[in-house]
């Protein structure tokens, strides 16, 4: 929107600023920054005087967890309302509307109404089932197929889109991938990447920080891809504005920040199915859009850890009778180790910064 004053440069000359990435990138942010730091305190008493606390599993489920988490019991959830209120407003301000940046807003808001939709289930009913997990997938394949036909439709993406790139290789190593194996693959890492923030959000501020630096190295490849020079000398597919993505995830970055002030331990929100499973899919399709799914995998270290913890402990525990860790994800592991809460978090924040930069080498290592 605040884009379009860029035409009145000649009226005021300043207003040139507005074309450029980095300057509506940082306006961007500052501007979530504010919103989520004065929505937060409102939104949280909103959540406290609706009594929508965060449900726990019980002692007879989880064991000595319980008895760690205790002081969380009566903490409001579907904090993920602020994230998505401070993004998404600032992104319509600062951000050019193009195909991109569209069809990344779709995802996240399909996927924080599924996420809200558990939530609200989860605190009415009083139990920590929530919305079946088949209509999670349900929600999450049609929010897949829509985004997919919309990118095949629109000039700007229908070619690029069907490539498929690997980390360290200089071409794709699909060309043209069908309809059909697409939409599988779109549905794969959309729900992937939704489930596996969905599982990290065990801990105060473990989830927010870790998607922070994911954003952080989604937006620079979102702006080496839109840059000619850029993207011819990181070996990387040129998209003309795919770049828009780097202001929203600018912005998202600052989204995180505002909630991160109010979930570092003691927490006083959750975001809950709100914010990860919206969150999950908001980073799957960006990395989608920008052709680095697989890239995701590293960046996304934390998250692909924390899935695969819980994927071995359930086949373990299924074909022979025994646990890998103590308790799955794997955060709860060191916990129920003697980490302190506050050390599992830092720690693993340190390792999701790891993760980005080793994944963001190899844009120069093909």
């Amino acid at each position: 929107m605040l884009v379009e004053l860029a035409q009145l440069e000649e009226w005021w000359g300043p207003f040139r600023l507005f074309r450029f990435l980095s300057f509506r990138s940082v306006g961007g942010a500052v501007t979530a920054l504010f919103i989520g730091m004065v929505a937060a305190p409102w939104i949280i008493a909103r959540l406290r005087a609706l009594k929508a606390a965060q449900t726990f599993r019980g002692s007879g489920t989880v064991g000595r967890l319980a008895e760690l988490h205790s002081g969380k019991v009566g903490t409001p959830t579907m904090g993920g309302l602020i994230i998505y209120f401070a993004t998404t407003v600032s992104v319509l301000l600062w951000a050019r509307w193009n195909t991109f940046v569209l069809v990344a807003l779709f995802v996240y808001t399909g996927l924080t109404v599924i996420g809200f939709l558990d939530d609200y289930l989860k605190v009415t009913k009083r139990h920590s089932g929530g919305l079946p997990g088949r209509y999670k997938l349900a929600g999450q394949a049609v929010l897949a197929a829509v985004a997919l036909l919309w990118l095949t439709q629109s000039p700007a993406t229908a070619d690029l889109i069907r490539q498929i790139w690997l980390p360290f290789l200089k071409e794709p190593v699909i060309a043209s991938l069908p309809l059909l194996p697409l939409f599988v693959f779109f549905f794969l890492v959309l729900a992937g990447s939704s489930n596996a923030i969905n599982l990290t959000d065990g801990v105060d501020g473990l989830a927010i920080g870790c998607t922070l630096t994911v954003a952080m190295a989604y937006g620079i490849i979102a702006y080496a891809s839109s840059h000619a020079v850029w993207a011819n000398y990181l070996f990387l597919p040129h998209m003309p504005g795919v770049g828009e993505l780097s202001v929203l995830c600018a912005i998202l970055c600052a989204a995180c920040l505002a909630f991160l002030w109010h979930n570092a331990h003691p927490a006083e929100v959750f975001m809950g199915d709100t914010g990860s499973l919206a969150l999950g899919g908001l980073v799957g399709i960006i990395a989608l859009m920008t052709l680095q799914p697989f890239t995701l995998v590293i960046i996304g270290g934390v998250f692909v850890v924390e899935a695969v913890s819980v994927i071995l402990q359930v086949g373990s525990f299924k074909l022979r009778g025994k646990r890998i860790f103590r308790m799955a994800p794997i955060h709860h592991h060191f916990e129920l180790r003697g980490w302190a809460e506050t050390q599992v978090v830092i720690r693993f924040w340190i390792l999701s910064l790891i993760f980005a930069i080793a994944g963001l080498a190899t844009l120069k290592l093909r």
